[in-house]
């Protein structure tokens, strides 16, 4: 008889290798049903994966009120990292539709991961994309779900344009109003800050000026977010508040980009007058647009060098908030200053602004093409980061007030105190 080979299995060499498995899912929408299906998803292929011989899990993406006409989606772009990093092998997902809408998208990333040697497996549809036929099937099924969500765009605008011709807007979150039953209903407390916004402006405070007012008083944007220069300017420009409606000024360019394109005559325009409670008379809001028509053309820049970039110009970050410097023009010259600091107060930022002079000084011996960036730290610390990873620090000193003072300022110091001296003397003779 022969000798008898005894087998044996060693770790790592005889055991099959286990596929890394990864699942997709998404909804198309942030309602409570619509994420409740999304957790289902998640539960139904974590546990599938987990319990499946010869699979490895390796995680489950899922994107929120996702549309899958776009290929931008965060955690579907995750995934394909994984993928191309070697870490998934394999990929579950319910359906063509669920991974994407857009024929062109789909067929681009199935070819990519097959390059990969990632396979895709839709359930519904029941294809394996790393078959011989998988591509062909996905071609013709991936054109009816591209169709589907033409069909639903186009169902959807019609149904927008029909709600215009009846003076019905599609967006009912606009400060100072609620949408009930298709029209807008005053919110009392909110109403009063718009008129205050208003009265504000008309008086001769700035945007910014408005905008730190409200936030010192607490009070916030319809978001419950902090009041900006740009959200106090949207307010000016909402003719919403006049009672009238200007409906369809932008529109959605088409079904597979979604992208909001600004209507220049491509489609028609909808007037609805008295279509609600209006908070600011029109008298108010045409006076306000006339301000910011006059203030713009104030401001203007005089030439177009005035629009040049500064050497400094997004290389400065606050070390206190992370905001980016900008270059601000003072009686005692021009300085950086946190653009958080600048709108918000110190309250927000406790950051300093540095003269223009202490950068030109500092960096006197540098290279500006050379850096990555100057981060602004307490303590009058700037911290110089380099292209090449080297760092260095550099500490400057606060100017005395004397040294602040320009000329003209010193001048006019004169002036008033002659003036003081000779009130003094008429005084007492």
């Amino acid at each position: 008889m022969g000798k008898q080979v005894e087998k044996r299995t060693v770790p790592g060499v005889n055991t099959p290798k286990k596929k890394r498995v990864a699942a997709y899912a998404r909804v198309s929408s942030g309602k409570d049903a619509m994420l409740h299906s999304l957790s289902a998803q998640v539960s139904y292929y974590s546990d599938l994966i987990q319990k499946t011989p010869g699979w490895e899990f390796a995680g489950v993406f899922a994107d929120e009120a996702k549309t899958g006409t776009r290929d931008s989606r965060e955690n579907f772009q995750k995934l394909l990292q994984a993928c191309r990093e070697k870490q998934v092998n394999m990929i579950i997902t319910k359906s063509i539709s669920r991974f994407a809408r857009n024929t062109v998208t789909l067929l681009a990333t199935a070819r990519e991961l097959k390059a990969l040697g990632v396979d895709v497996f839709f359930e519904e549809q029941n294809i394996h994309t790393i078959s011989a036929a998988g591509e062909l099937m996905l071609t013709i099924l991936a054109s009816y779900a591209q169709e589907e969500s033409r069909s639903v765009s186009e169902n959807r605008k019609w149904r927008i344009r029909k709600n215009f011709e009846a003076g019905i807007p599609c967006d009912g979150t606009v400060l100072g109003y609620r949408f009930k039953d298709g029209r807008y209903v005053i919110e009392p407390t909110e109403a009063e800050t718009v008129r205050r916004i208003y009265e504000m402006y008309l008086s001769g405070m700035g945007e910014r000026s408005i905008a730190k007012k409200l936030n010192l008083e607490g009070i916030l944007t319809r978001y419950g977010n902090r009041w900006t220069k740009n959200s106090i300017a949207s307010v000016l420009k909402n003719y919403t508040y006049t009672g009238n409606l200007l409906l369809q000024k932008t529109f959605r360019e088409d079904h597979l980009t979604k992208r909001d394109v600004k209507n220049r005559g491509q489609m028609p325009q909808y007037h609805a007058v008295d279509a609600h409670e209006a908070i600011i008379s029109l008298d108010d809001y045409n006076a306000a647009q006339e301000e910011m028509v006059r203030r713009a053309d104030r401001y203007a820049p005089p030439t177009k060098d005035y629009t040049k970039r500064y050497p400094y110009s997004g290389l400065i970050t606050c070390g206190c908030c992370g905001a980016r410097y900008s270059r601000k023009m003072t009686h005692g010259g021009p300085v950086w200053i946190c653009t958080t600091y600048n709108t918000q107060g110190k309250a927000a930022c406790p950051s300093k602004a540095i003269p223009e002079r202490v950068l030109d000084s500092l960096t006197a011996d540098i290279v500006i093409e050379d850096l990555a960036a100057i981060r602004a730290e307490a303590g009058n610390r700037l911290v110089f980061l380099y292209k090449d990873g080297t760092t260095q620090e550099a500490c400057w000193q606060d100017r005395s007030r004397a040294d602040s003072w320009t000329p003209e300022m010193k001048q006019h110091a004169r002036e008033r105190e002659k003036q003081r001296q000779e009130a003094i003397r008429n005084g007492n003779s």
